[in-house]
Order: structure tokens, then sequence, then C-alpha cells
């Protein structure tokens, strides 16, 4: 079955409505992550290609991330549209764990692009995303300019910024961007509007935390979050034998304007699911639209 496929924006690029993120393949020192072997890290990024998805994500600061794609997917480069993120630093912290602190100079976004290229064995980005600055920082460090230098120097094909709410307004004012992207799931639906002003503005737009991380117990979810799921009893919407992250993904495609959302595991098997779910497409414009009004009534609706 092959997946659908949406146009990331003025890009022009093809991207697979269901992309991959990288963050999962990060390792144990970095916000908690699981422990990644060799084995899984390669098994999970060639079963990632092989089931057809073309969009990869990750970050300078995703721990060992960068690393294992350029080890393990380099030789597949014109496989996939590659994403990574600047503005980032690592700092040991202690035995167990790292800190991830940004500095937004032009030093330091080339240091992590020419450090990211290296890691990946590539000599070009796709996307390379500003990692959530505050206008403030992207105003005083010129951080566009010094994406734009990247750019001119053939490094990078098209500028992006990870952002949210209130930020992310005034960078889609400005119509810089070519790509953002911005948290968004059928259980937190703040940034709802925000998506729809950024793709009519050209823009494409990547979808993270759209499958709310999973259930609590399963995945890595808020049992919080997972209220506002009970509470409009969406359980009722669900087809018979649908899990309800495979429902919450499907919400998700059913979004007009969201070019790719991007879902990570380090288990196969789970990857699988995730592709026969993309798979059954978006659903129902009556079943989206009483979605949406029964999470409207439970008290989680998009800001303006």
């Amino acid at each position: 079955m092959a997946l659908e496929k949406r146009v990331l924006g003025r890009t022009g690029i093809e991207v697979t409505a269901l992309g991959y993120g990288a963050m999962e393949v990060r390792g144990s020192r970095i916000w908690g992550g699981r422990p990644v072997t060799e084995g899984q890290a390669d098994s999970i990024l060639n079963a990632v290609l092989d089931s057809g998805i073309n969009f990869i994500d990750t970050s300078n600061d995703y721990g060992r991330s960068e690393e294992f794609i350029g080890k393990y997917l380099s030789q597949r480069r014109s496989e996939y549209i590659l994403a990574t993120k600047c503005g980032c630093t690592v700092v040991h912290r202690d035995e167990n764990t790292d800190d991830t602190p940004h500095t937004w100079t032009r030093e330091n976004l080339f240091r992590g692009l020419h450090e990211s290229l290296e890691r990946m064995k590539t000599d070009y980005v796709d996307v390379m995303q500003l990692h959530n600055p505050s206008v403030e920082q992207c105003e005083q460090g010129d951080l566009i300019s010094v994406l734009q230098e990247m750019k001119a120097q053939g490094k990078v094909r098209w500028i992006g910024c990870s952002s949210t709410l209130p930020h992310i307004t005034t960078y889609i004012e400005w119509g810089l961007f070519d790509v953002y992207q911005i948290p968004y799931s059928g259980l937190e639906r703040a940034h709802e509007n925000a998506i729809s002003q950024a793709a009519l503005s050209g823009a494409g737009v990547i979808n993270r935390g759209g499958v709310a991380r999973g259930e609590p117990g399963v995945g890595l979810g808020s049992a919080d979050r997972w209220k506002t799921y009970e509470a409009a009893n969406l359980d009722e919407l669900r087809e018979e034998g649908e899990s309800r992250t495979a429902f919450l993904l499907r919400f998700l495609l059913s979004h007009p304007h969201i070019s790719t959302t991007i879902v990570g595991t380090l288990i196969p098997a789970h990857l699988a699911e995730n592709i026969t779910n993309a798979g059954r497409g978006a659903l129902s414009a009556e079943v989206y639209a009483e979605a949406k009004r029964r999470i409207d009534a439970a008290g989680e609706v998009p800001l303006s």
C-alpha cells in the first residue's frame, strides 16, 4: 500500500503524509530517552525507508540520532527528504544525562550545520529549521540571514522554523520561512488555526506530537492529555478494531493543511501499525466534523 504524498508548501517537495521522527533513536542521555542499540537503529531506520516513508526529521541535539542516520542511511540518501534543526548545543552534565541549551549566534548555527552534515554523511540537508527561538532571539541574532547564507552555500535547500504560539504568528507574517514545524494533535488543538495560517501563506507544515505520544502506560503520553479524549467520548467514533492512537493519526490526516506528520518509534512492529493506519487515510468528513465538535465541547479548542 503506497503512502499518500503531499506537497511541502512552496518547496514543491512531495513528502509522505506520514513521516518519521528520528528523536526516537536519540538514546538515553537526552530527555529521558530509551537506550538504543546499533542493531535497533539500523533495523528501524531502514524499515522506515523500506515502508515507503520519504521524510525524516531530526535535530543536532537529538543525541545519537544524526549519527545513526549517517551510519545506516547515508547510502540511501536519494530515497528521503532530510530535515534537521540548528541553534542547539549539547553540554555534558553527569554520567547519565546531557543538557541541551540553545545559542542563537551565527557561529553556533554554522557549527551545528557542519556537525550535522558530517554526522549524517551528506553534503546538504533539505530543510534546516531553527529550533524554537523567540522572535526576539531571531531578530537579535539575525538568524534568517544566517539560514539564507547556508542556502546560498548550497548546504541547505529550504529554511524553516520549529515554533509555537505566540512567536509563530509573527514568523508567518514575515513570510520568510519555507517550512514550519508545529505541535498539534486532536487532544492539543491550540495550533490548529496557526497550521492553516502557515499553509495559506505558502509554507509547508510539519506536524509533531500528533498522536499525543501514545496512550498512558503504553507510550509516553500524559494521562491529563487523554482526559480530553475520554470527555469527548471519541471511542464512539472509532471504526471496529481501530485503536485510539490510530483514530488520532487519521484525525491529523484529515487536517487539510498539514503536509506531513512525524511519528517516531523504535519498534518495527509499531512502525508497521502506523503505516497501516495511515494507509486508511483521513476520517470521513462527517466523522471529522463530529470529532472536532465533541473535542470543542470537552474544552479543547484552537487558539486564534
